[in-house]
């Protein structure tokens, strides 16, 4: 197991806080691990039979998979299960984080300016519908909640539940999709050197440090639409001695000059948001970028490398993890998108690349995914 780096930020937990976040985490490693599993089992022995048997033939579609599947017994019990673990996540971490709230918040002001990284809450600032209507990954809250002035609990949430979520495969700082995505720049891009790189949906941070830790002669930059979430980033990066500018703003248009940037990067920010963010989004991206500039939006897993099964599986946590665009993302030809956004077909391509720790290595996991990465440089 990848244990999680504490910091200054990191919420303290007691015993029975501990011992109940431990029993969360075990118990979605034993249905990644052993339940999980016997989907794939189920369908080969009774799912797909059956459908043939009705139809003739098998199924072209995810949907018509979900109409045999979601009746079967086993899949039903499995579903359940990962239902109630994703919300005893948050049950677990949010008793850790009200009864320390106030001290969190105190700890957040006194680690600000140490290594000079800034904040920038925009007191008027509309969260999109696509983040305010529904709580993604269950998390109650969302991502952008604030409750006090000071608050910084939903950053405290995000990573300590973070780190149940992952199983530990994200890293001991959340910060492997960060790792990942430097990697394959580093990979395509060999000789470049970024001054000024922007993460876009930044969340806390955790996979903006690794671009600063990078390039420490950089001013990198990280936005979302989180105020509590922010200012905890704010000071967990201070804490953690890395300078880094966050500033509370909607990727589809922010206050950044034209040309400003060298690299603009996200990771698993485009499927959390919406058809008319996704081109505005881009469309931002090439107005911030110099010529010659980098963007790299690392996300989930696309549909079309996958069967109707494992699409099925796969799509789990569009309906029972609030992720509901999830499926139109993964689906969509987001070349076109890009290009309909004002760049050009030569400009862009998808690059796919593994993740930064090797699931081979983690005891509990199941194969290492493959990232595809939406890659734009502007001519």
């Amino acid at each position: 197991m990848i244990i999680q780096e504490r910091h200054p930020l990191l919420p303290e937990t007691n015993h029975d806080e501990g011992m109940r976040q431990d029993f969360v985490h075990d118990l979605r490693v034993h249905l990644a691990r052993n339940v999980a599993p016997h989907n794939k089992k189920v369908w080969n022995l009774r799912g797909e039979p059956q459908f043939v048997k009705t139809h003739g033939r098998k199924p072209e579609s995810a949907t018509e998979v979900k109409s045999v599947m979601t009746k079967d017994s086993i899949y039903q019990f499995w579903s359940a299960m990962q239902r109630n673990s994703q919300e005893m996540i948050w049950y677990s971490v949010i008793d850790s984080v009200e009864r320390q709230f106030s001290d969190l918040a105190e700890k957040s002001k006194k680690l600000s300016g140490e290594t000079g990284g800034s904040l920038e809450i925009n007191k008027n600032f509309e969260v999109p519908h696509y983040l305010s209507t529904h709580d993604i990954h269950l998390i109650p809250g969302n991502y952008h909640s604030s409750f006090s002035s000071n608050d910084v609990s939903c950053g405290a949430i995000y990573e300590a539940g973070g780190h149940i979520y992952g199983m530990g495969l994200l890293g001991s700082k959340l910060d492997m999709l960060g790792l990942t995505n430097i990697e394959l720049y580093k990979s395509l891009f060999p000789n470049s050197n970024p001054e000024n790189i922007l993460d876009m949906g930044c969340a806390m941070g955790n996979c903006t440090l690794p671009w600063a830790e990078k390039f420490p002669e950089a001013r990198v930059s990280g936005i979302d639409v989180g105020e509590s979430i922010l200012r905890y980033g704010h000071a967990r990066a201070e804490a953690l001695g890395v300078k880094v500018h966050f500033s509370q703003q909607n990727a589809e248009q922010t206050n950044f000059e034209d040309n400003s940037f060298d690299l603009i990067v996200s990771h698993i920010m485009m499927h959390e948001t919406s058809s008319n963010a996704v081109p505005a989004i881009f469309s931002e991206c090439r107005r911030l970028l110099k010529s010659g500039g980098v963007m790299m939006h690392l996300d989930l897993p696309r549909f079309e490398s996958m069967d109707p099964v494992e699409e099925f599986l796969s799509g789990w946590e569009i309906e029972n993890n609030c992720e509901y665009f999830a499926g139109t993302w993964r689906s969509m030809d987001i070349q076109e998108a890009t290009v309909s956004a004002g760049w050009n077909k030569d400009e862009i391509r998808i690059e796919e690349t593994q993740g930064h720790i090797k699931r081979k290595d983690h005891p509990y996991s199941a194969p290492n995914p493959t990232w595809p990465v939406l890659i734009g440089v502007k001519n």
